[in-house]
């Protein structure tokens, strides 16, 4: 855990979240300025500044962030229509919280390119 990150402190319950979905490993909960009908967050409780920085010890667990997605499209109802995952890497990326976080999104028509 780092003293002075966002993520980490919610993994601590040290700040309030909008969970939608915890295990012993993946946190997730709703994006406070949500860009779709469904926005949420889906984290690693370990903390991992960005994707430059995964580690090959690292590969179970960002499978497990990606199976708590899958999860959670389903439970939000969002699978069969379809969803957009992302994750934001560094300042040019978009990434604003410096722990690894794959957005998922849904619940309308994604446009291409993003932006």
């Amino acid at each position: 855990m780092m003293e002075d990150c966002l993520f980490c402190k919610m993994v601590a319950g040290d700040i309030p979240c909008n969970k939608v979905y915890e295990d012993k490993s993946v946190l997730a909960f709703r994006d406070i300025d949500p860009k779709a009908p469904t926005h949420v967050l889906v984290i690693p409780k370990k903390h991992i500044e960005s994707i430059n920085v995964l580690k090959d010890e690292e590969k179970a667990l960002m499978g497990e962030v990606l199976m708590a997605g899958q999860k959670i499209a389903r439970d939000e109802g969002i699978d069969a229509s379809g969803f957009r995952t992302v994750f934001n890497t560094n300042a040019h990326g978009g990434q604003t919280v410096f722990h690894i976080h794959m957005h998922l999104l849904g619940g309308r028509q994604m446009t291409w390119p993003p932006g």
